[in-house]
């Protein structure tokens, strides 16, 4: 069977974990400052803070903002629902956005038309790998976080995605770009906001008290992820290669394949086909044949929540499916998915 998704983990990332454990100083330490180091550079910002989670990340950011009860914070419904609890967290009142039909992004236009003056941030996520367009969204005057949690590599117009926004998160869970099993972090041109999110994040030996959280990364993930830092060129060059195989061998089906945006350098963290209909169908049909398939994201926020008039979010869960695309997917893998492909696409037209 051929799973969905997959960590990619070698022998040096081993080693890198077992020397911290070696060591005997496994918590939160100089690891973890080296691994922020690391992934700040990488995006292009001055710096990052390392916590146990996306979620804890983001949690942080909206606190750090100054993001409280009565405010608004507006995302799209096209999301998981991790961003949704962190911003319920703050107390928050989260006002979602539909999508681009054809990116899967929220863009600047459609965040506009449900502004308010209780607007407070916005977090616009670069879904599934593929950037958000990012003019406009200063035009709104609040706070821009970017969600990375999907995208971290991805370029728009030559700069990395985490490096436009006034804030970005990241997650580092075990399937995700790279991994630190699991794992987030807070990155910023802002060394105050980050001084801020240090602040919160250590919850211990204050001189002054206030509401802070146990959200700290150990040094045995940090470890993990700084190795894996080393080797994000490759893991994205590998999603690259494998985007452009499916590219190749799907063209002549009636389906519609990942689009590239303008000035958009996308990482294909998903390879999602549209196919117009009947998704668990083929879902089945493609377990049949051994190749597990999903739906991008289990089911849009504005679902789960009651809310109707999010058209285009609509459409694209209705139609969408990934197929596996990871660094330790094999040339065989990558044929069997490609043949699953259009065997369950023929079965769907029996």
């Amino acid at each position: 069977m051929i799973s969905h998704s997959r960590p990619t983990i070698s022998p040096e990332d081993i080693k890198s974990v077992c020397d911290v454990l070696e060591s005997g100083a496994i918590a939160q330490g100089e690891v973890v400052k080296e691994f922020e180091r690391s992934v700040a550079a990488f995006v292009g910002v001055k710096g990052g803070v390392a916590v146990n989670s996306g979620t804890a990340a983001l949690h942080l950011a909206l606190i750090a903002l100054g993001v409280q009860t009565g405010d608004e914070v507006i995302l799209p419904s096209y999301l998981c629902v991790a961003p949704l609890n962190a911003v319920r967290y703050v107390g928050a009142t989260p006002v979602f956005s539909d999508i681009d039909p054809g990116t899967g992004n929220i863009d600047a236009e459609r965040a506009k038309a449900v502004a308010s003056e209780k607007t407070k941030a916005i977090i616009v996520p670069h879904m599934l790998g593929q950037p958000a367009q990012m003019e406009g969204f200063g035009d709104l005057r609040v706070p821009v976080i970017e969600d990375c949690a999907q995208s971290i590599g991805a370029r728009y117009k030559g700069k990395c995605v985490g490096s436009f926004g006034d804030v970005a998160i990241c997650s580092f869970y075990a399937t995700k770009v790279i991994t630190t099993g699991e794992g987030g972090m807070v990155l910023s041109d802002n060394e105050e906001l980050l001084e801020a999110v240090r602040d919160l994040r250590d919850y211990d030996e204050k001189t002054s008290y206030m509401t802070r959280f146990n959200y700290k990364m150990t040094d045995m993930q940090a470890a993990l992820g700084t190795e894996q830092v080393r080797r994000l060129p490759d893991f994205i060059a590998t999603r690259r290669q494998i985007a452009k195989f499916y590219d190749h061998v799907l063209a002549d089906l009636p389906v519609r394949l990942p689009v590239k945006a303008t000035g958009c350098e996308p990482i294909f963290y998903r390879y999602v086909l549209r196919i117009g209909s009947d998704v668990e169908d083929f879902i089945k049909t493609m377990e049949d044949l051994n190749v597990v398939c999903r739906r991008p994201i289990y089911r849009p926020l504005h679902q789960l929540v009651n809310q109707t008039g999010f058209k285009n979010t609509d459409q694209v869960w209705n139609d969408s499916v990934s197929v596996p695309i990871y660094p330790m997917l094999t040339d065989q893998e990558r044929e069997q998915v490609a043949f699953g492909v259009k065997r369950a696409l023929s079965v769907g037209k029996q």
